[in-house]
């Protein structure tokens, strides 16, 4: 016996259909960890000495050529007498040396002393063609350009840590009791900052981090650390705009908590974190702790 379908529910089942289709074809997808980019074009913090033996010391084109970028053939100042091969896999970095008029906040300057010399990653390059004493590589990876006297380092791997399952961010958490230090800058020298933005905190494997550790942001209420005019007591009274009973310093009221970020850089004294939430801005002279 055959059945026949109205015209009518014929069309609706085939538009319920793909509509379930479309609806499982854009199914968000679930990040699990930080992109490529993010973990290896992030820029590091270093007390110990990065050797500085290995040079870009100059690129073809270099007549109008200032910079470097993928794709571009550049030379380095090694090559067959120091045991460099074709197919050879090189880092790039060089010293950010760069110094703002004004710190963000109070003990900017001397923390960042005490975390050692910032680097920024420029890329990774592959040797093509070796001679006796430079060899050419080819520019396979960019996160900035390239310039001459860029530090050449052997390439090694970093870490991809995964995010930890997503749940509900504790607006409230309490003191962990593990140990605390600063957000003392952001890459790119950003001092205010968001999800997703590489910055860098004052704790490192010295202080048992890792890769893959979750650090808790916050701040105080009442803090004047930051160079900006502020008022004194702000937190308990504003002239004009009413006043608490009695007065209360930054350590009688609720910490606020900001955010969270993942490790995926850690030298001795310092570590590159990701924010992976922020309830609101995030600036460099926050506090974080490890979770």
């Amino acid at each position: 016996m055959r059945v026949r379908i109205p015209a009518l529910s014929l069309v609706l089942l085939m538009g319920a259909a793909a509509s379930s289709s479309q609806e499982i074809r854009t199914a968000p997808k679930v990040v699990t960890a930080p992109d490529y980019n993010m973990v290896n074009c992030s820029g590091f913090m270093t007390d110990q000495k990065v050797s500085g033996e290995f040079r870009l010391v100059s690129g073809e084109q270099s007549n109008y050529k200032l910079t470097w970028t993928n794709g571009d053939y550049v030379y380095i100042n090694r090559g067959q007498d120091k045991g460099v091969r074709v197919g050879d896999r090189f880092s790039v970095v060089r010293p950010d040396d760069y110094a703002g008029d004004t710190p963000w906040f109070k003990w900017q300057e001397k923390l960042m002393k005490a975390m050692g010399t910032a680097y920024i990653d420029a890329g990774q390059v592959r040797v093509v063609n070796v001679q006796p004493k430079v060899s050419v590589a080819q520019v396979i990876f960019s996160c900035d350009y390239m310039q001459r006297g860029d530090v050449v380092l052997p390439y090694q791997e970093r870490q991809t840590p995964s995010f930890k399952e997503v749940g509900a961010f504790d607006h409230f958490a309490p003191v962990s009791g593990k140990p605390v230090a600063m957000i003392v800058a952001g890459k790119d020298h950003s001092d205010a900052l968001g999800k997703n933005s590489a910055v860098y905190v004052n704790l490192g494997t010295n202080q048992g981090v890792k890769v893959g550790d979750y650090f808790r942001i916050f701040r105080y209420q009442g803090s004047t650390a930051e160079t900006v005019p502020q008022e004194k007591d702000y937190q308990f009274t504003m002239y004009g705009f009413g006043s608490a009973p009695q007065r209360y310093g930054w350590n009688d009221l609720p910490r606020e908590i900001l955010g969270e970020g993942i490790v995926f850089n850690a030298s001795r004294n310092s570590s590159t974190m990701m924010i992976t939430f922020s309830s609101s801005e995030v600036y460099a002279g926050d506090y974080i702790e490890i979770e």
